[in-house]
């Protein structure tokens, strides 16, 4: 694929108790590091290689290790000392929330807070990188299997679902969380099932105890441990593979490598639901409930004498091991490390316009003016009031619309409509109901986005309905700007960092990279925080000023004290999210004083204003929010 890769990687390690000898192939560039300490999230590198490795330019950087491991903070804190500018990528596979003691803690936000990829192994493991920090999308990439290795050893079976016995087959660790226990409960009570089990561990003994006590020698096989170039040969032996893994307190299924392995090898599989299992095996296997020896002998039982379904799953499972072949594999990395660079493009959205999406809740009379310039291009109309006036302004204009049924907020009608896209590898344009741009605007927009690279999302200068100009470019709101707003220097330091979006161009690679918007705040600041996002990546937004927008402001919205509330709930979820409690109170404290120093200044209605505004901030804006309108008519 024409990447030049380096690798550092242990020279000796223990992996489920056996040292595991580093043997690099001649032709691969890798560089052998001692390591102190033998638990996974608490050892260190020897510094001295990545002393100089980080010391050489590199287009990335691939931290394959735990956001809260301490050899993840070693890597970046020699990378700033450095002063190594190249993106990282971690990796995790952790699918249980876990609230790590301090420092670790603390060091796992901050690697994920500044990573520009993470790699996951599991779903799960993906939304907790989110909720603890990490700014974007993490990618899921399965563990990699050399599928070849698997297809080729000829089978020593007797053919699934022909014979009176059922081989079934366990390769892993003798471990009560992986279940092995459930297999014996399992198999114990079904005469036709034959056992083998492959791997060593603590309830080895017991196992074995077991066996002999209860007779079961002829049907029940322990290999124990075995070399690993033996595993695919015993794989095909089996006419079923197991995977009874159990989730405990403190460990779940991560990945299941054996599942991928025995479909390669053409084995049908049968899992229990824990953790990552689902998502590992798919449509390739049969699931079972975890801890339920019942119904893993029933399943066992149905592929052992059910041909046609064991014919079905060996196809299926092909395909879905096919995923997780190393060239596959590879390309997903590549992949990454592409956009990491910023040298991914969408030639799609290159050479087309944008889609157009417009989230609308009633109102609609200033939809039709929003809709009628643009209505030849790829326009669609989420429609959270599900009114059907809506729907057959939609009709009639020819733009296609979706309903998702309720009214969820700007950000869900938002994600209902990427997940809906017709054109998901073009840009798209987010257009507010009571805002109107014209094509030639639109064109100018995308002009400007493409030309440069690194370009999350432009937006057009704006005014209002007596072609007033309005802000569109703003710094970003931070506890400490609350308060230089609060003693009336709110002028310092407003260097325009992002741009507002009731007309805003998002680009379809960097929508790749950040995903959707965060459908938990209110109703407000969700393209703040998703412009936010987008830089800690490494993108930038920018105003365009030779295209003009009109946006009426918060036309479609409803009370003005409604939309007070719900701007500064709004307000307190960002600062939460990217400035933790403690900033959140800092920067309402400061919003507090300003409003009440108005309150006492300002006459009149202004100063009436200011007394609800900090009537709301010490309520706390989140608390005291009031619920969306579930239909148009509920404004009033």
């Amino acid at each position: 694929m024409g990447n030049e890769i380096e690798l550092i990687t242990s020279v000796r390690w223990n992996e489920g108790g056996h040292e595991v000898t580093l043997v690099p192939a001649p032709e691969e560039r890798v560089i052998g590091a001692r390591t102190w300490g033998r638990h996974p999230a608490l050892f260190f590198y020897d510094p001295r290689p990545l002393w100089t490795a980080l010391g050489r330019h590199w287009d990335v950087i691939d931290i394959h290790e735990e956001p809260y491991a301490l050899a993840t903070a070693e890597v970046l804190l020699i990378r700033a000392l450095r002063r190594q500018r190249a993106p990282y990528a971690l990796y995790s596979a952790q699918n249980i929330t876990k609230k790590y003691p301090v420092p670790f803690r603390w060091l796992e936000r901050w690697a994920l807070r500044k990573a520009q990829a993470v790699i996951v192994c599991n779903a799960e493991a993906g939304t907790i990188v989110q909720r603890k920090g990490y700014p974007g999308k993490p990618d899921l990439i399965p563990l990699g299997v050399d599928i070849g290795r698997y297809r080729e050893v000829e089978s020593e079976s007797g053919g699934v679902g022909r014979r009176d016995e059922i081989h079934v087959g366990y390769v892993g660790r003798l471990e009560r969380h992986k279940g092995v226990d459930v297999l014996l409960d399992a198999v114990v009570c079904r005469p036709q099932l034959r056992l083998t089990m492959i791997g060593g561990g603590t309830m080895e003994e017991a196992l074995r105890q077991r066996v002999h006590e209860e007779g079961l020698a002829s049907r029940v096989t322990i290999l124990g441990p075995v070399p690993e170039d033996r595993v695919p040969s015993e794989l095909k032996s089996f006419d079923v593979l197991a995977v009874p893994s159990r989730t405990t307190e403190s460990w779940v299924e991560q990945f299941g490598r054996v599942a991928i392995e025995a479909m390669a090898a053409g084995v049908p599989v049968v899992a229990s639901d824990s953790g990552a299992l689902p998502d590992v095996v798919g449509e390739g296997g049969l699931l079972v409930p975890e801890g339920d020896p019942d119904a893993l002998g029933e399943a066992l039982l149905r592929v052992g004498t059910e041909p046609d379904l064991a014919r079905e799953l060996t196809t299926r499972g092909r395909t879905v091991a096919d995923r997780a072949d190393w060239p596959h594999v590879a390309a997903s990395y590549h992949h990454v490390y592409r956009r990491m660079a910023k040298k991914l493009r969408h030639h799609t959205a290159d050479e087309n316009p944008p889609e157009i999406l417009v989230v609308a809740f009633g109102a609609p009379g200033l939809l039709r003016n929003a809709l009628e310039p643009v209505k030849h291009l790829d326009v669609t109309v989420v429609d959270n009031s599900s009114l059907p006036e809506i729907a057959a302004l939609c009709a009639e204009l020819g733009v296609r619309y979706l309903a998702p049924g309720s009214n969820r907020g700007f950000a869900a009608g938002v994600n209902y409509g990427l997940e809906h896209r017709q054109h998901p590898d073009r840009d798209l344009l987010l257009l507010n109901p009571d805002a109107v741009v014209d094509p030639e605007a639109v064109a100018v927009l995308h002009r400007h986005l493409r030309g440069d690279a690194t370009l999350a999302s432009v937006a057009p200068s704006q005014v209002d309905a007596n072609g007033r100009p309005t802000r569109v470019a703003w710094p970003w709101p931070t506890p400490w700007r609350s308060w230089l707003e609060a003693v009336g220097l709110g002028r310092l330091g407003r260097q325009a960092a992002y741009v507002i979006g009731s007309v805003l161009l998002l680009r379809a690679e960097a929508l790749e990279e950040v995903g959707p918007l965060d459908d938990h705040f209110p109703l407000y600041a969700e393209e703040t925080d998703w412009a936010m996002r987008a830089t800690l990546l490494g993108w930038r937004h920018e105003l365009v000023p030779d295209a003009v927008a009109v946006h009426l402001g918060g036309a479609t919205s409803g009370h003005p004290d409604r939309r007070e509330k719900l701007f500064y709930a709004g307000q307190e979820r960002f600062m939460r999210k990217h400035y933790g409690s403690l900033g959140w109170q800092v920067a309402r404290a400061g919003q507090i004083v300003g409003a009440e120093a108005r309150a006492r200044i300002l006459a009149g209605e202004r100063g009436a204003q200011a007394r609800r505004r900090a009537t709301i901030l010490r309520s706390g804006p989140l608390r005291s929010a009031p619920r969306l309108e579930e239909s148009p008519g509920a404004s009033g």
